[in-house]
């Protein structure tokens, strides 16, 4: 069998398992997360977040609201070089660059526990 058949027999099977692939990850809404960011900000967008009175009262000063800080939390960028350190009551620490909805840039500081996150502080950069 000649060179070009081949490739053509593959290049016809890749297709039809790509399709095949696409229709059933399709359904089921999965996503790649695989990354350290993505791994860091998944972990904490599932646990959820608590509110420490620091954060709560930058939260009424009204330049930065709840939904700037989800926003952060989907795509935002965790700088590990500030981050993964042991907080003095436990929890790792987590320092996020984001952006607001006005593309203000953001530094969002959490705790994060086995089982709750904790916002401690958000700040303008």
């Amino acid at each position: 069998m000649k060179f070009v058949h081949r490739l053509a027999y593959y290049l016809l099977g890749f297709l039809i398992g790509g399709v095949f692939l696409y229709f059933i990850f399709s359904e089921k809404r999965t996503e790649f997360c695989y990354m350290p960011n993505c791994r860091v900000l998944k972990d904490i967008r599932t646990k959820g977040i608590l509110i420490s009175k620091q954060a709560e009262a930058t939260l009424k000063e009204k330049w930065v609201t709840m939904d700037d800080i989800k926003r952060s939390l989907q795509y935002g960028d965790v700088d590990f070089s500030k981050s993964n350190k042991p907080n003095p009551g436990g929890g790792k620490l987590y320092v996020i660059e984001g952006k607001t909805i006005k593309d203000e840039p953001i530094v969002i500081e959490v705790v994060n526990f086995s089982d709750r996150a904790v916002l401690q502080d958000v700040k303008k950069q």
